[in-house]
């Protein structure tokens, strides 16, 4: 058996081991905003994006969510109405040569589209579709989810802090791999049918030494990374199953179970969640090619200041002149105020779009890493909202997961909603500051950077990036170069209860192998104990309550339910913590302007 499957980070080799690509030196994972490295070496930044190219995305993101774009695209009558709505909206910065790459671009990508049924929306790559999955395989997932939802009210597992309205079906929190406490098998595997009889099998996993924790840039060049210096917990990992990915028919297997879904009793939903892997592999190609490739050129490119009006530059005769007995700072001050009143930063346009060639080493993950597999984290959550609870605030900006996990990419299937208005998952973006300093500007004019960007000099280099409608039978995917926020909703009808029902799936940098649950057997008691009743012999034969009390004398292994809740806890305060930090390092880069 491959050796690689027993020598993992926290096992065998450091818990902060960055696997290297022999050719370069250079570390082999995928770009992640959560590694220090990477907020070091700018890998993770993205080029600085006008606000007028921002409107241009969000113009074809609506495009591209009414029925039969790629169709209609091709139709100048059609778009011909587009364009005349784009242009009438009130408040937007819209120009024909904008509406004109628009229209262009999406005839290019309605042609991959025909290939894929997805789309690129917003650079990074977020990618949408609404065809990936189809709605046989939904309807097969709601009833599939049905049997973890119908349970009785005390049994329903709210998630903490959430005022009961998010409601775990399956969450990665609870029971998590425990440093100094988790079990972990030192040289074989586990199997969907042997995984809970191997409960309390292996040794117990040590808790790594304070260095493992780190993970230290070569420089300081971006003291942001400083934030980011212990990314990795020493008491908590989130744990994925093993997924094969060789079938030459597209299919996919789960090979190790999922954490808190009994491969058992819920056959049925591993089997439709292996369809939507295999559905979801396409999407996450897509939104990893960049990460190798590179990412494109901006769509407008902004190389120089030009005012239009420029009364700087204009005829001494017009504006404010001086006064008989005024004097001449007071003068000078005076005229400067009018001067930056009247001014106006020209706006920058776009060229004629060119399509873009094709990538020369794409992202395939079946190619790619079919023989080894991948590693993927499972979540099922529903957002319930009650008349008496009418409203969801939303979330928080967040990049998934810690270093642990080596998180590279997300998926979310929206795959039930009712009654609840139109929701929406905003992005935003790492700029690159020095694009800015690039830019030819008049002596201490950095007013363009606002105009022209929506940013400010000495501010974070951080951009929103736009928002996706997260409606029903809608897949996303993006990388986790991006930070990104659920946005708030409510119910539509504020006499009737609504719920939005969501699966998400966070994929392992198929770069590198962490513990997996093919690695840790079951830790649940209350699964332990279901096996040892069905097993006979004496124990089911003795009174329940005399069974309770031999299991309650289990003290160190398995984990009952009620200590996996208080873990949990632990883990979500240490998480908010981390969140906080990484939202300090994503925003430790700021423009810094001279006053030439």
């Amino acid at each position: 058996m491959d050796s690689s499957r027993f020598n993992l980070p926290g096992f065998g080799s450091p818990l902060n081991f960055i696997p290297v690509n022999p050719k370069d030196a250079v570390d082999s994972l995928f770009q992640n905003a959560l590694n220090a490295l990477h907020l070091e070496s700018g890998s993770v930044k993205l080029p600085l994006t006008t606000l007028r190219e921002f409107t241009m995305l969000d113009l074809m993101n609506q495009m591209t969510d009414k029925p039969d774009w790629n169709l209609k695209i091709f139709d100048d009558s059609i778009t011909s109405k587009w364009r005349a709505e784009a242009l009438a909206a009130e408040g937007r910065d819209v120009t024909e040569k904008m509406l004109d790459w628009c229209i262009a671009e999406l005839q290019h990508k309605a042609k991959i589209f025909g290939r894929t049924g997805a789309v690129s929306i917003y650079r990074g790559e977020v990618i949408k579709s609404d065809s990936a999955i189809p709605n046989s395989l939904k309807e097969e997932l709601k009833h599939a989810t049905a049997p973890l939802e119908d349970v009785p009210s005390r049994f329903k597992d709210w998630h903490p802090g959430s005022n009961e309205q998010v409601l775990d079906l399956v969450h990665p929190s609870l029971f998590p791999l425990v440093y100094g406490r988790s079990r972990i098998l030192p040289d074989s595997l586990t199997t969907l049918s042997d995984f809970v009889e191997r409960c309390g099998e292996g040794v117990t996993l040590p808790v790594p030494p304070e260095k493992e924790g780190k993970l230290e840039p070569q420089s300081y060049r971006y003291h942001g990374a400083r934030q980011l210096n212990d990314p990795f917990s020493r008491k908590f990992q989130w744990l994925p199953c093993d997924v094969d990915i060789s079938y030459v028919d597209g299919g996919v297997k789960i090979k190790s179970y999922i954490n808190n879904l009994h491969p058992q009793k819920h056959a049925d939903l591993y089997q439709v969640i292996e369809k939507i892997i295999a559905r979801t592999i396409p999407l996450w190609n897509m939104t990893l090619t960049p990460l190798k490739e590179g990412q494109l050129d901006p769509r407008i490119i902004y190389d120089e200041c030009v005012y239009d009006p420029d009364p700087e530059n204009g005829p001494e005769e017009d504006g404010p002149q001086q006064g008989e007995d005024e004097d001449e700072d007071d003068f000078w001050d005076r005229r400067q105020e009018w001067i930056e009143a009247t001014r106006q930063v020209v706006q920058p346009e776009p060229d004629v779009f060119k399509p873009p060639g094709e990538p020369e080493h794409p992202v395939d993950l079946r190619k790619d890493y079919g023989e080894r597999g991948l590693q993927i984290i499972v979540k099922l959550a529903n957002i319930h909202l009650t008349p008496e609870k009418p409203a969801y605030n939303g979330g928080t900006w967040h990049v998934e997961g810690q270093m642990n996990e080596h998180i590279c990419a997300t998926a979310l299937y929206y795959y039930d909603s009712s009654n609840i208005s139109t929701s929406h998952l905003a992005f935003r973006q790492q700029s690159d500051a020095s694009d800015a300093e690039e830019v030819p500007y008049p002596q201490s004019q950095h007013d363009w950077l606002q105009v022209v960007f929506g940013c400010e000099n000495e501010e974070p280099a951080v951009q929103d990036v736009g928002v996706i409608n997260t409606k029903e039978g809608r897949l996303l995917t993006w990388p986790n170069i991006l930070q990104h926020k659920v946005q708030p909703f409510h119910l539509a009808d504020h006499t009737k209860p609504g719920h939005r029902k969501i699966l998400a799936l966070f994929l392992v940098d198929p770069n590198i192998r962490i513990i997996s649950t093919a690695n840790v057997p079951c830790q649940r008691k209350d699964w332990w104990i279901e096996v040892l009743q069905k097993k006979g012999g004496a124990l089911p034969n003795l009174p329940a309550e005399l069974q309770d009390h031999v299991f309650k004398d289990v003290d160190d292994f398995p984990i009952s339910l009620d200590e996996a809740k208080a873990l949990r806890l632990e883990l979500m305060e240490e998480r908010k913590t981390f969140v906080t930090l990484q939202d300090e390092a994503f925003n430790d880069m700021q423009f810094s302007l001279c006053e030439h």
